[in-house]
């Protein structure tokens, strides 16, 4: 089985469901409530899991319910969850979530815990990252936990991701250990200062991070797909069009589904279409970890793809 380490964020996520998002000052009513769990890591941790993968987890939770709720529920899914410590300095972390009618979404984050990890409580479980074939990270946990597991995927020789999201200036250090960087337009934009409004301008942005190290960046655009960026070139991959309901997690399925098929060998023309399928399945299902499909409704719906053309 390809193996994934994740060094990430586990939240519980609150999703309201309303007609249309709020200005700002104005109540929506109308809604309907989705308690589920989240968190970028986590998500992408049950992502990889669920494509296929082996899959262990590094990040911080409460000492509390729900921190106690989501170790369990990673377990449950098979996931390697003792990397998953247990802070008492912080509630963990919770998602505030408003998806509209065509399924866009507003987020807002009391990270909790997942801000209390350290190097020092992570280091012990570093044998996961020698462990893994392939090792992800995000943004949701300090920079120097995610510099640290970084550097050590580097310096076993391991595939790293790097999903820089919530977006944060990112030094060339930290950058030259990312085999993959895989901003959205808007991250990419802030990384690269660069407006990206079309596929040239992102390839622009994705040029603009290669020279500050990036081993290769995939600029992920929603409806218009990818476009992954390297010293060799640019290739776009199309999107796969869903009657979207919730977008929420897409980007983690991409992710989770990235990883694993990197993992497993694959070149970035194999890997890639099996992360667009992932993430537009996930779009049409509410909710995160919950909208996160399986490996086999991926390769049906690929299937089917196949057998319309």
């Amino acid at each position: 089985m390809p193996r994934v380490c994740v060094i990430g964020s586990a939240n519980v996520d609150y999703t309201v469901m309303l007609p249309r998002l709020p200005s700002p000052g104005e109540t929506v009513s109308g809604g309907t409530l989705l308690i589920n769990l989240g968190g970028k890591g986590a998500n992408q941790a049950v992502a990889a899991r669920r494509l296929g993968g082996e899959v262990r987890m590094i990040g911080c939770v409460g000492d509390d319910d729900d921190g106690r709720r989501i170790r369990e529920s990673l377990r449950s899914a098979g996931i390697g969850a003792d990397g998953l410590v247990a802070s008492r300095e912080a509630a963990t972390g919770t998602a505030l979530i408003m998806v509209d009618a065509q399924g866009r979404n507003q987020i807002a984050v009391a990270p909790g815990a997942n801000h209390r990890l350290t190097v020092e409580m992570a280091a012990p479980f570093a044998d996961s990252i020698a462990w893994a074939d392939v090792v992800a990270c995000q943004l949701e946990t300090p920079l120097p936990v995610v510099r640290w597991a970084l550097g050590e995927a580097r310096r076993h020789g391991i595939t790293t991701i790097l999903n820089p999201a919530p977006v944060q200036q990112l030094d060339t250090a930290m950058l030259a250990l990312v085999d993959f960087l895989t901003p959205n337009e808007h991250e990419a934009a802030r990384l690269s200062s660069l407006a990206v409004d079309s596929l040239e301008a992102a390839r622009a942005a994705a040029a603009a991070m290669l020279a500050l190290g990036a081993g290769a960046v995939l600029v992920t655009l929603g409806q218009k797909g990818v476009l992954a960026c390297g010293d060799d070139g640019a290739a776009h991959f199309p999107a796969f069009l869903v009657d979207a309901v919730d977008t929420t997690a897409a980007g983690d399925a991409f992710n989770g589904a990235l990883a694993v098929g990197l993992a497993a060998g694959g070149t970035l023309e194999q890997a890639i279409p099996l992360a667009n399928a992932a993430a537009a399945l996930t779009c049409t299902k509410r909710g995160a970890q919950d909208s996160l499909p399986g490996r086999a409704e991926v390769e049906a719906f690929l299937r089917s793809l196949e057998g319309s053309r």
